[in-house]
């Protein structure tokens, strides 16, 4: 499994909801829209970290769906989703829902990488620098000029 975790399983059970029919582009939006106002402090900080940050080639968008679930932050370019979990996530039965739905974001190509409410309040330049480390071992790899430059694709520490 390709899941990065700062700590223990933190599944998403309490924001991240299986949509009850496919293809329903109206409701996935109004729920993101819902999510997006109802962001915790500790979601609020994160996109905070998120925005502030220098990373060429990135743009991280809040709440977005992904299949049936929903990722709290995501980068397409890199096809890396963060997560910001409280507590009531260590717990059963969320975390075998967790290892579904990690399970289904890795088959389509996703990272994930979590992190708890208290890391993100109390520790964001440890969050950013493992959010960072993450970024330049997914950095697309430029195709070189025949001269052999290429640009530098490395994430700002």
């Amino acid at each position: 499994m390709t899941d990065i975790r700062t700590k223990p399983t933190l599944p998403l059970m309490g924001r991240v909801t299986v949509s009850p029919e496919k293809g329903e582009r109206s409701g996935g939006v109004n729920r993101s829209r819902q999510l997006r106002k109802a962001m915790t402090g500790a979601e609020k900080k994160m996109w905070h970290i998120l925005r502030d940050m220098k990373w060429p080639w990135t743009h991280f968008r809040r709440q977005v769906k992904i299949g049936p679930y929903y990722a709290d932050f995501l980068s397409h370019s890199f096809k890396l989703i963060i997560e910001v979990d409280g507590s009531q996530h260590f717990e059963e039965p969320a975390l075998a829902y967790d290892a579904i739905r990690s399970k289904f974001l890795n088959a389509e190509g996703y990272l994930v990488l979590r992190f708890d409410n208290a890391d993100v309040l109390r520790n964001s330049s440890g969050v950013h620098d493992a959010i960072a480390e993450a970024l330049n071992e997914r950095a697309p790899t430029p195709n070189p000029s025949p001269q052999g430059g290429g640009a530098n694709m490395g994430v700002e520490q």
